[in-house]
């Protein structure tokens, strides 16, 4: 009998076809941006057509394919994938909401509160004391802190810089001064027991964030202050959000500069609120 050392794909390897749970009003936008950048740019040559990268880009982000393995299914290489995915990334960051911005088309389409909530993106972890900051007690793993708000649908408006996971949610929204812009805008944010003591207003001024109430072992709730329940119920919609954005499984756990993170979440913001709202 003769031993075959030969590949079983062989020289070229297997190539499938794969389905990408996304519709194509999302490739068709994302192709529209590719498209208006090279021109932009001047560039009038590209390995793939706008619309195959557009394809390669989602790919990556919605199912976390390794760019060599799709570099190689058609025909360019690993490092211009990569390439591709960071000028695509940037392109939909930079059509992300500013806080301002988000605050004031809310405030002018007749609503009156947002959904505040933070999320934990789990990120490989790294030798030396420069990774120790990452370390979330509260999650037990290494990962990068980013704070949303949604409106009353879980539809995302804003999402705020990838920050240490041993950050507290706290400092993070008064890094962003979330309440002075909340009550610049007119508005109130409905939040959970995390952010108890974020708006250090006066008794006599509107609170700018909602919470509930806290319960210690010697000072149960009284009957006015159980409302946590209801406040939970409201508070639903936010977790719905962020659910929809981690369903880009490249947020699974971020494997580049956690300094990445920031443009990629606000990328795949634009994204989910455009499969959301199809």
């Amino acid at each position: 009998m003769k031993n075959s050392t030969s590949p079983v794909e062989g020289p070229d390897g297997l190539v499938y076809t794969a389905r990408l749970p996304l519709s194509s009003a999302t490739l068709n936008y994302l192709a529209t941006l590719i498209r208006g950048h090279l021109k932009k740019l001047g560039s009038r040559w590209r390995a793939l057509p706008a619309g195959k990268i557009a394809g390669i880009v989602l790919a990556v982000l919605r199912c976390d394919q390794r760019p060599g393995d799709l570099a190689g299914g058609n025909g360019v290489h690993r490092t211009t994938v990569t390439r591709w995915v960071r000028e695509a990334v940037g392109l939909l960051a930079a059509r992300a909401p500013r806080l301002d911005r988000a605050l004031k088309k809310i405030a002018r389409t007749g609503g009156g509160v947002v959904l505040l909530d933070g999320t934990l993106i789990r990120t490989r972890r790294r030798t030396g004391t420069a990774n120790r900051r990452n370390y979330s007690g509260k999650h037990k793993c290494h990962g990068l802190l980013v704070i949303g708000l949604t409106d009353d649908r879980g539809r995302l408006l804003w999402a705020s810089a990838a920050r240490p996971g041993r950050s507290s949610e706290i400092t993070a929204c008064r890094h962003d001064q979330l309440t002075a812009k909340l009550r610049a805008a007119g508005l109130g944010a409905i939040a959970d027991l995390g952010f108890v003591g974020l708006d250090d207003s006066g008794p006599d001024a509107d609170p700018a964030v909602i919470t509930g109430y806290k319960a210690a072992r010697n000072r149960p709730l009284t009957r006015g202050q159980l409302s946590n329940k209801a406040l939970a119920a409201v508070r639903a919609p936010v977790e719905h959000g962020f659910a929809h954005l981690k369903n880009w499984r490249v947020l699974g756990k971020v494997r580049t500069d956690p300094k990445w993170a920031t443009a990629l979440v606000r990328a795949l913001l634009v994204l989910t609120n455009r499969e959301v709202s199809r």
